[in-house]
């Protein structure tokens, strides 16, 4: 009895190579991205405090800014809430000129830095009693900031 042989069963087809490149380009994008945070973090590293200075003393004012915001907002407007942002902020406003060293000589940059320290005497010789008064304190402090920003930041 004569069996007729089965054709040869289908070869299997050959695995697409699409895998393989997607695993490679995920390997290669890990390592990059690696690769960039330690070149970031090493470049991070080499800064001094020269460096941090200008960024430190408007973060530092920025945030005693925004904690008189929040206190006007949260109605809590006493001597004891304000005055210690506004002094806070009256001793940062001496760092201005030495923050940022290449503008110290810069006739209007130093007219900025003191008009903003004269607004912030004046706001602490008659401290703001009211949140409606610290409001316009914050303001009047705001405008001097502003007219230095649009000057030198940009």
């Amino acid at each position: 009895m004569s069996t007729t042989p089965e054709a040869n069963p289908a070869t299997p087809a050959k695995p697409s190579a699409a895998s393989r490149y997607l695993f490679v380009f995920l390997v290669g994008l890990a390592i990059g991205a690696i690769a960039v945070v330690m070149i970031l973090r090493a470049v991070e590293a080499r800064k001094t405090w020269q460096d941090r200075y200008p960024v430190a003393a408007m973060d530092l004012f920025q945030a005693h800014m925004a904690q008189l915001k929040a206190s006007t907002e949260a109605n809590r407007c006493s001597a004891t809430d304000i005055l210690p942002h506004l002094q806070s902020l009256r001793t940062v406003a001496n760092d201005i000129e030495p923050a940022f060293g290449d503008l110290r000589e810069d006739a209007r940059f130093s007219k900025h830095a003191s008009d903003l320290r004269a607004v912030l005497d004046s706001t602490l010789a008659a401290p703001p009693l009211n949140c409606a008064g610290v409001s316009a304190a914050t303001a009047k402090i705001g405008e001097a900031c502003k007219a230095c920003h649009q000057d030198f930041r940009g």
